[in-house]
């Protein structure tokens, strides 16, 4: 009994795995694992890529992730790290991941998004940590879930079994001086990826 039991389970988690759709790029292939991809605006008006932008002026260190203005401007490249590793490191809906800017560095340190609480907004920033998913890097890890034909970025990890984080999808917000920042919003940014 105990071993039809394990069985179950075992294939219940399998079921569940292999049934998350692949998250699909701009030419219709799966994300994976390795190569460097643009996020870019699903429609047209909303910016362009994503980038590091210094939250003030003149700032170089540290450095927060925005979009360019200019709707043609692919941002910079990015990569992907899953939290629990596949076979081919296809990237599938839902899963935990890490995005991690291929060219740029934050203080020395890699640019890995995070989620961080600024004047009482959660802005993404890139000072996050790179792997080890659990309760230290819970802010560091974040999901692409399909959302109207195309997909939305969002902040709701399950890298720890005991933690209850405030989720929230990844929107922009367009400040006075023109800077489109990313930030958990109630907008989602729609969002697709194309291979860089």
């Amino acid at each position: 009994m105990k071993i039809h039991f394990f069985t179950f389970i075992i294939l219940s988690i399998f079921s569940l795995s292999s049934c998350q759709s692949p998250v699909l790029d701009t030419d219709r292939m799966p994300l994976v694992t390795g190569p460097s991809y643009y996020i870019i605006p699903a429609t047209s008006g909303r910016g362009g890529g994503v980038k590091l932008s210094p939250t003030t002026l003149n700032q170089t260190c540290p450095l927060d992730v925005a979009q360019e203005n200019n709707e043609q401007r692919n941002g910079l490249p990015i990569n992907f790290l899953l939290a629990i590793p596949n076979r081919g490191g296809v990237i599938r809906s839902s899963s935990d991941l890490n995005i991690k800017f291929t060219s740029g560095t934050t203080c020395g340190k890699p640019a890995v998004w995070r989620i961080e609480d600024v004047n009482g907004q959660r802005v993404v920033s890139s000072r996050g940590v790179l792997g080890n998913p659990g309760r230290e890097t819970i802010s560091s890890w974040f999901k692409i879930v399909e959302y109207d034909s195309d997909y939305k970025i969002v902040f709701c990890p399950g890298v720890c079994n005991t933690c209850r984080p405030a989720c929230g999808d990844v929107g922009s917000t367009i400040a006075k001086n023109g800077r489109r920042s990313l930030l958990l919003s109630n907008e989602p940014l729609k969002v697709k990826f194309k291979k860089a």
